[in-house]
């Protein structure tokens, strides 16, 4: 599997985010078995430069916490087998043959802004949107009212096997 980690903000986190994205990434992966090897890139940014992104794909001109943008279009969420049903050129990295899923953007101001109103750790609020981010990966959304629940029914069983509690 291949994660690929950019930090393109001068604001320190405080903490050592490759772990926990990585440790995140691979409880997803694994509670939802994915049949493939994987790649996922991952941002970590600053509110100016998520704004702008969010601006330019959502026509929402603020900050957000994190934005998803999945590579594969899913018939049901969680659901591997259509990549059968695509070309691997449309889905493969052809230089490793892994599943290519998608990009991931967090701010870390938010990361640290949000851990601090919730009142838990970094580490938590990181692992959170890491895993928010990988279900919208997965095909999964929060639109409705039953998507939401099942979406946050989900986030909380990858942060449970890794000890991420509020």
């Amino acid at each position: 599997m291949a994660i690929h980690i950019e930090y393109e903000t001068e604001l320190s986190l405080g903490i050592d985010a490759e772990p926990v994205i990585t440790k995140v990434i691979d409880m997803a992966l694994e509670i939802h078995q994915c049949p493939y090897a994987a790649e996922v890139n991952v941002i970590l940014t600053d509110n100016a430069s998520i704004a702008a992104i969010n601006q330019e794909y959502r026509n929402l001109a603020k900050p957000t916490d994190v934005l998803s943008f999945p590579m594969i279009s899913y018939e049901t969420p969680g659901d591997f087998s259509v990549v059968e049903t695509m070309s691997a050129e449309d889905c493969f990295d052809p230089d490793s043959g892994e599943l290519i899923l998608g990009d991931i953007i967090i701010s870390v101001e938010k990361v640290i802004e949000q851990a601090e109103a919730y009142g838990h750790s970094r580490e938590r609020e990181l692992g959170f949107l890491t895993a928010h981010s990988m279900l919208h990966l997965f095909g999964y959304d929060h639109m409705e009212e039953d998507e939401r629940i099942d979406m946050e029914e989900k986030q909380e069983a990858i942060l449970a096997r890794l000890g991420l509690y509020r």
